[in-house]
C-alpha cells in the first residue's frame, strides 16, 4: 500500500472518530416551535327582553356587523333575562325566552338596564357603542384555538360534542364553557314604537349551558391541547329545533374571552 492510500485511510478513520464522539446538549436537540397564531373571534353576549324597547334596535347592530364581519366572526347570544324577560311588573311570569340560568348572568354581571351587552367580556356596553369595541377586538390574536366537532342523533335528540382548545400565546388559565343557542324563533316582542310584534324573528337566543353555569376548568402551557367530550340531549318539552341550533364554546379567563367558536348543532347534507 502507497503512502497515499494510508494517509487517505487515517483521514477517514479520524472523520469516523469526531463524528462519533460529538456532543449534542439536552437543550439543542429539541427546537420550540410557537404554535400558529389564530385571529380572535369576538363574542357578544346580548342581554334581551321581549319586553324591552330598545332590543330590536340592538339586535340589529348585532345584525349589520355580522353582516360586515361573518357570522364565525361575531358571535352573537341572545341571553333573555331581567326585568324586560318578564311581564310588566310580574316576576313570576317570565316570557318564553327567559331562562333561570340567563337571569343568574344577568344578576352576576350587576346589569341593571336593557339593551346592555358585553363584548368579549369587556366592561358591559350600550349597543352604540359595540361597532367600536367589535373592531378592536378582532384585531387582535387569539390566546386559545378551538376546533369543534358536533354529532347529533334525531331519534333520541340527543348531541355529542368534542372541543379541542390548544394555548397558543403563554398560560391558559381560565374556563371552557359550551352554550346552546337557538335561531329561527318567532315569537311576541316590544317593538320600538311601543308597540307588539306577535311575529318577530329572535336570533341567536341562549337555551342552556351545556357543561355547568360556568363552564369546566382550564389550565394549559403554551402549546398544550386539551380535549373535552360531552353530551347533551334535548328535552322532549323544550321542543327545540336542532337544525336552528348551534353550539358556541369559548375560553374566558380573567382577561375576558380569549376565543370563541360556532359550530351548528345539525350538520346539513353535502348536497344541500
Amino acid at each position: 500500500m502507497n503512502k497515499n492510500c494510508i494517509y487517505l485511510c487515517a483521514l477517514c478513520l479520524l472523520s469516523v472518530l469526531c463524528v462519533g464522539c460529538s456532543h449534542i446538549d439536552d437543550d439543542e436537540r429539541l427546537i420550540y416551535v410557537k404554535p400558529t397564531s389564530v385571529g380572535r373571534n369576538v363574542l357578544i353576549e346580548d342581554f334581551t327582553g321581549q319586553n324591552c324597547l330598545n332590543c330590536p334596535t340592538a339586535t340589529q347592530t348585532i345584525v349589520e356587523l355580522q353582516e360586515a364581519y361573518g357570522d364565525g366572526s361575531v358571535v352573537a347570544v341572545a341571553i333573555h333575562s331581567g326585568d324586560f324577560g318578564y311581564m310588566r311588573g310580574d316576576r313570576n311570569r317570565p316570557y318564553p325566552l327567559t331562562t333561570e340560568l340567563g337571569d343568574s348572568y344577568f344578576r352576576h354581571w350587576g346589569l341593571s338596564a336593557q339593551p346592555i351587552g358585553m363584548i368579549n367580556r369587556r366592561s358591559p356596553s350600550d349597543y352604540g357603542d359595540w361597532r367600536t369595541q367589535v373592531h378592536e377586538e378582532l384585531g387582535k390574536m387569539a390566546r386559545a384555538n378551538i376546533v369543534t366537532q358536533t354529532k347529533y342523533d334525531e331519534e333520541s335528540r340527543t348531541a355529542d360534542i368534542t372541543v379541542r382548545v390548544t394555548a397558543t400565546d403563554g398560560t391558559l388559565d381560565g374556563k371552557l364553557q359550551l352554550w346552546l343557542t337557538e335561531d329561527s324563533i318567532v315569537g311576541g316582542q316590544r317593538m320600538p314604537d311601543g308597540t307588539w310584534n306577535n311575529e318577530y324573528l329572535h336570533r341567536h337566543v341562549f337555551r342552556d349551558a351545556v357543561n355547568g353555569a360556568w363552564g369546566t376548568d382550564i389550565h394549559l402551557a403554551e402549546g398544550e391541547t386539551l380535549e373535552e367530550s360531552f353530551t347533551y340531549t334535548l328535552a322532549e318539552d323544550k321542543e327545540w329545533v336542532a337544525r336552528h341550533m348551534d353550539v358556541v364554546a369559548f375560553v374566558a379567563t380573567e382577561r375576558g374571552v380569549e376565543q370563541v367558536e360556532l359550530m351548528p348543532m345539525l350538520h346539513a347534507p353535502a348536497d344541500e
